[in-house]
């Protein structure tokens, strides 16, 4: 369980990493580097409710000074907090190394 502060919450460089949802999501507009807004899908959250999502594309995330595309992000404008699936992240072949002081994402070949 992870506890942050409203105010920590909803700045967008925020990103909660989410083992329960099978898509990257995203409210901020600005942080894509393109996106197609022509794709539309309605999902729903863990609370029940639903969202439309307004829009597909890849963002550019740092993380310890490693600069990684992360792609298939969904916009949705209504989201408060962003999130980084962890399945599809390992689907990608990143591996997530989580430690006291932060987490890091590390490139991993397939093999």
């Amino acid at each position: 369980m992870t506890y942050m502060d409203n105010n920590q919450a909803i700045r967008k460089d925020v990103w909660f990493l989410d083992s329960g949802y099978s898509n990257h999501m995203c409210g901020k507009k600005e942080l894509f580097i393109d996106l197609d807004q022509s794709f539309r899908q309605s999902i729903k959250l863990g609370n029940n409710s639903n969202m439309v999502v307004k829009g597909k594309g890849n963002m550019r995330f740092q993380s310890n000074g490693i600069s990684q595309i992360i792609t298939g992000v969904f916009y949705i404008p209504k989201l408060k907090n962003n999130l980084l699936s962890i399945g599809q992240l390992q689907e990608k072949g990143l591996v997530i190394m989580f430690n006291m002081e932060n987490v890091k994402f590390i490139i991993m070949r397939k093999v």
